[in-house]
């Protein structure tokens, strides 16, 4: 049942965001007490956390499943961005807003593990399309990674990148063409244009 629950929440979270779903929305889209949840739960704070800490694992585990199959670096991180897309795809403009507003020390301590599967992904990714001759020889690994997450953490703020001009699957792609331009080799380019070819047609 706690498994039950903190699904439901994530969706419900993802979709109106942490302030706007009650407990009692809750209760009510499962067709259970509050007693329920709150027998799982002492409160909607101890509710939130392991629903963001949930959500983060399953993305977490999922990008390492994906490096584990050691693809060529730059399909990997188009591979990653399916991937992420597809777990928050019904993710809205202000659920991260929300979470950062109302929950400081739960959405910091997000962060924290956001940036340490970020870095550790892209340093990886980085170093291996070096070694391909894919990206260029003389990027600083630990530059590239930083900025990397920098990015992506810009293009979530809604005041910068209002949905209204941009989509979230839009914006990622935007984003990771420009990342990969910036380090690519010829032999990187061409990769990277068969790659952006056959996902528009």
């Amino acid at each position: 049942m706690r498994e039950k629950i903190i699904q439901k929440a994530a969706e419900m979270f993802l979709n109106l965001g942490f302030k706007s779903v009650t407990m009692d929305d809750l209760a009510n889209e499962m067709g259970i007490s509050k007693k329920t949840i709150y027998s799982h739960f002492r409160n909607k704070t101890e509710l939130v956390q392991a629903t963001t800490m949930s959500m983060s694992e399953l993305i977490t585990c999922g990008i390492d499943n994906i490096i584990a199959l050691e693809k060529n670096p730059i399909e990997e991180l188009y591979e990653i961005k399916r991937f992420v897309m597809v777990h928050l795809k019904d993710e809205k403009s202000s659920p991260l807003y929300q979470l950062q507003k109302y929950y400081p020390k739960i959405h910091g301590a997000l962060k924290e593990i956001q940036f340490e599967c970020t870095h550790r992904c892209v340093a990886e990714n980085v170093k291996r399309g070096i070694e391909m001759g894919i990206y260029r020889e003389n990027l600083d690994v630990e530059f590239v990674s930083r900025i990397y997450f920098s990015g992506v953490m810009s293009i979530k703020d809604n005041s910068i990148f209002p949905t209204e001009i941009f989509s979230k699957a839009q914006l990622l792609d935007y984003y990771l063409e420009y990342h990969l331009r910036g380090i690519v080799t010829p032999k990187g380019r061409k990769i990277l244009n068969s790659i952006i070819n056959s996902n528009q047609e």
